[in-house]
């Protein structure tokens, strides 16, 4: 893979960009013979250089000039995060093309409903069950014109007329000058890419992201992240989603650094070892999982080893604490955490490839235990802030300004106010064009210029951000006290491994109540401990969920259920809530929960693809479950 070697800071080009194509241009011409992104094929990785990128970008711009699409048509992908998106995403921004992305792993109805809303002309479908979805879902209420496997073998498995290749010139060219002239009529004010919402309260609604909100961004990219031009990351994260089509994407063109498409999600943590990042975006539910998995694991050894553990992760916690505090470091200090590092931290940085620089996450707080831990190990989690309506990004933590707890400073040239209620407000040229075909949401969202997040937060002196919770997810209970579910959430899932979810109920109730859902690896392995599960069950559990994290499995619940309902199981919950609870105020500690019988999932239309929770489709689902928390004394599990 690519070697580390003087680090050379980026060249940014989004400054002098006209519009994306343009940014891919200039890229192509200052950087053609580097490589561009690596995949994995016979179990190697191979590079493509931004030239032989472009080339095959072209040619995908020259079919769909071919078939008839005009400028601002929009042209659907569907397929896993790899370098075939990036072909086709650059192709249709090539045709002057609106962009738009779909989750892998839909239901047709949700399918059918993206096309229909977007209007969409163009289908380009990576796998074979993806194909039959789009087939059906594209009835007479949608407009696609056509649907282009990414395997152009694909096309013999339907009958359906739509579903073909491109047509390429007889002489093997493609018609530069057409495609020139079409990408370079697109103004900064016309829309590049569609970003539809994860919809947790509702059908999903499609923000209209322009090219100038695009550069922007990506034109402050370099006083929000540290980007160095032998930097490599790996790719993973659904390019359907505002971060990494963005920030990652087009954030990489803009600094012409590579990336390694994973081969799947399930080889991920292999594949870490194998490209050794040193820069690694996720959602930060992957930094909890893995923080629960080393506390487990540690669980398991010796006590003369927790005990080393223990001492090691203060260690470091103390050292942490000092450098973001821009204190010095005492020499007794120094010296012992040298130790830690050699007897602890060195061996989980392998865990992730030994290289990474820096995290980067956003789109939920992560406990400040877990910060701190993994900052302690040389693994700093930065933490941003945005949303899909500002372009992604418009706080966020640096190398030079970072303060755990919060998600940063703001980004110039934006602004940002307070508002009486606590909603955080941000103006400026990162504020998208609004939603398609809703101009009512649109009315509702941004104001006088300014857009109104739905987050409740505070600034503190320096500048930083700090996000307390969701204004529509603020509960008020029977007493008229007004709780934030996400510290109450954060504080439980904090204390043991064995949870996955929590959610917290208590909206015109007595009392603050929890559903809690069971992180599905580890409550199998401590079954194995309780010799309930064999632990050929927990290698097959585990090769499916990694293949298919927010998924549902009726046979993996099934062997959950006799441990979630053991005594011993149900002993540690408790235990954890309570410790949770310690840190928390009077009225918001959790006094009665139940254990679900299974994780939360996205089939079961509790999580969006990008395992975010839906908490009004928990609430509904659930209605009776609450009811029986309070009504029914033997129903529930109470933590005191």
């Amino acid at each position: 893979m690519l070697d580390v070697g003087a680090h050379i800071e980026c060249t940014h080009l989004a400054p002098e960009a006209k519009n994306l194509p343009d940014l891919f241009v200039r890229r192509v011409k200052q950087s053609g013979a580097q490589n561009a992104f690596f995949t994995k094929g016979s179990g190697a990785w191979v590079g493509t250089t931004w030239r032989q990128w472009s080339d095959s970008a072209h040619g995908i711009a020259d079919g769909l000039l071919k078939i008839g699409l005009n400028a601002g048509d929009r042209v659907a992908i569907l397929g896993p995060t790899s370098a075939g998106w990036a072909h086709y995403e650059m192709g249709a921004q090539l045709a002057g093309c609106v962009s738009l992305g779909i989750y892998p792993k839909q239901s047709v109805d949700q399918v059918r409903y993206l096309l229909s809303h977007s209007e969409a002309k163009v289908v380009f479908v990576a796998e074979e069950r993806e194909l039959s979805t789009v087939v059906e879902a594209a009835d007479e209420s949608c407009q696609v014109m056509a649907i282009i496997p990414w395997d152009p073998a694909m096309t013999s498995i339907s009958d359906d007329p739509r579903v073909r290749s491109l047509p390429a010139d007889t002489d093997g060219t493609v018609d530069s000058d057409s495609i020139a002239q079409r990408y370079d009529a697109r103004a900064p004010d016309d829309t590049a890419i569609f970003v539809y919402t994860s919809g947790t309260t509702g059908p999903p609604k499609c923000a209209m992201i322009s090219h100038g909100n695009i550069l922007a961004v990506l034109s402050t990219q370099d006083s929000l992240l540290e980007f160095y031009e032998d930097d490599i990351s790996l790719s993973f994260l659904p390019m359907a989603h505002v971060a990494e089509r963005v920030l990652a994407f087009y954030g990489r063109m803009s600094a012409g650094i590579a990336t390694a498409y994973a081969s799947s999600v399930a080889a991920v943590l292999d594949e870490l070892q194998e490209v050794r990042p040193t820069v690694f975006g996720s959602v930060p539910r992957i930094f909890e999982k893995a923080y629960g998995k080393i506390q487990s694991e540690i669980a398991k050894k010796s006590t003369r080893v927790q005990k080393i553990f223990d001492w090691a992760s203060e260690i470091g916690r103390q050292r942490v604490r000092l450098n973001l505090a821009g204190q010095r470091v005492p020499i007794w200090l120094r010296i012992r955490s040298a130790i830690a590092d050699k007897l602890v931290f060195n061996k989980i940085r392998a865990a992730f490839g030994g290289r990474v620089r820096q995290f980067i996450t956003g789109a939920a707080p992560i406990p400040l235990e877990i910060l701190e831990f993994f900052w302690a190990a040389g693994l700093p989690i930065f933490e941003v802030y945005g949303m899909t309506e500002a372009t992604v990004i418009t706080h966020g933590n640096r190398p030079d300004a970072t303060r755990l707890g919060t998600v940063g400073q703001l980004a110039a040239p934006l602004e940002q106010k307070i508002a009486s209620d606590g909603e955080i407000l941000i103006r400026g040229p990162f504020v998208f064009q609004g939603y398609f075909k809703d101009p009512d949401a649109t009315a509702a969202t941004v104001i006088d210029g300014w857009l109104h997040t739905g987050d409740i937060g505070t600034v503190d002196d320096d500048g930083y951000l700090r996000i307390t919770d969701r204004k529509k997810h603020i509960i008020i209970t029977a007493g008229g006290k007004n709780l934030a579910p996400a510290n109450i959430e954060n504080a439980a899932k904090a204390s043991d491994p064995l949870i996955s979810q929590v959610h917290a109920h208590a909206d015109k109730r007595p009392y603050v109540s929890a559903l809690v859902a069971p992180s599905p690896i580890e409550t199998l392995e401590f079954g194995v401990e309780l010799g309930l599960v064999s632990r050929e069950e927990v290698s097959q559990f585990t090769a499916e969920l990694m293949a298919n994290p927010t998924g549902r499995s009726e046979a993996l619940a099934k062997t959950m259920a006799p441990v979630t309902q053991h005594a011993g199981f149900q002993t540690r919950i408790r235990t954890a809530i309570s410790l949770g609870n310690e840190s928390l105020a009077r009225v918001e500690k959790i006094k009665r929960f139940v254990i679900l019988p299974r994780d939360f999932s996205q089939e079961a239309g509790e999580l969006t693809p990008t395992m975010k929770v839906k908490r009004k489709a928990i609430e509904l689902a659930y209605a009776a479950e609450f009811d029986k928390i309070y009504n029914d004394d033997a129903h529930a599990i109470s933590v005191n």
